[in-house]
């Protein structure tokens, strides 16, 4: 839960410039709506259980994210995403 708030922060700081998607990996729904509900995180999730968006992009562990370019390339980012990574990117 330490990522939650920075994620949450970044995504309101670039929301008319990103989309950020968070991916439940482990656990059960109940777990990974009480994830969100406490983070108050008000970006999107998806439940990943099987682990099927993990594998696409070669996630092995949280947190990570990946960063899905509008040219369709990607990159994996291992560790907390916040604003501050963000602006860098950008």
């Amino acid at each position: 839960m330490r990522e939650a708030p920075s994620v949450e922060e970044a995504s309101q700081q670039w929301k008319e410039s990103i989309v950020i998607v968070g991916v439940a990996w482990s656990g059960d729904e109940a777990t990974y709506l009480d994830f969100i509900d406490k983070g108050r995180l008000t970006f999107p999730n998806v439940d990943d259980t099987r682990g099927d968006i993990y594998n696409r992009f070669g996630v092995p562990y949280q947190p990570a994210a990946v960063i899905i370019r509008p040219d369709g390339s990607s990159e994996l980012l291992r560790g907390v995403f916040d604003a501050d990574l963000i602006e860098s990117l950008l």
